[in-house]
């Protein structure tokens, strides 16, 4: 993950962020799993990290990727993450959980791999030049306010 231009430090960014690095974690024990041979447990693990993905996924696009398309200048970029959202997922989501083809989840996890890191030394980074502050304000997350003193 990247540490030099300081994107993370937009919440919504930091946020996104901090999911890859978790859903890193589980393709990497979803893909020990497989090499070892644990069926149910890869098959549980796969599980997991589409628990992890799905909802990721629709983050970035209807929050972030959509203030990018509708600022235009990284459209093209976008829509080719789009499309590789659908190629994982489409690979992921349908695996036939008696029968599971690791060779494909493999290639979906390398592909995986490669989309955060475009995102993360590429898109995330850029986002931050190309977006106005108003953009920002409508994609970032509210932080939930505790009143003083009430021990949440």
């Amino acid at each position: 993950m990247c540490n030099y231009c300081g994107c993370r430090e937009f919440p919504l960014i930091g946020r996104l962020s901090q999911e890859h690095w978790d859903i890193q974690e589980s393709a990497g024990e979803l893909r020990r799993a497989v090499r070892a041979g644990r069926q149910a447990e890869a098959v549980a693990l796969l599980d997991e990290l589409l628990a992890r993905l799905l909802p990721h996924t629709a983050v970035e696009e209807d929050g972030l990727f959509a203030e990018l398309r509708a600022e235009g200048t990284l459209t093209a970029e976008v829509e080719r993450l789009c499309a590789e959202h659908g190629a994982i997922h489409g690979v992921l989501g349908t695996v036939d959980r008696a029968a599971p083809d690791w060779a494909a989840v493999s290639a979906a996890l390398d592909l995986l791999i490669q989309h955060i890191d475009h995102e993360e030394h590429g898109l995330f980074p850029a986002s931050v030049i190309m977006l106005p502050l108003s953009a920002w304000d409508r994609i970032t997350p509210v932080a939930t306010e505790h009143p003083a003193g009430s021990g949440t």
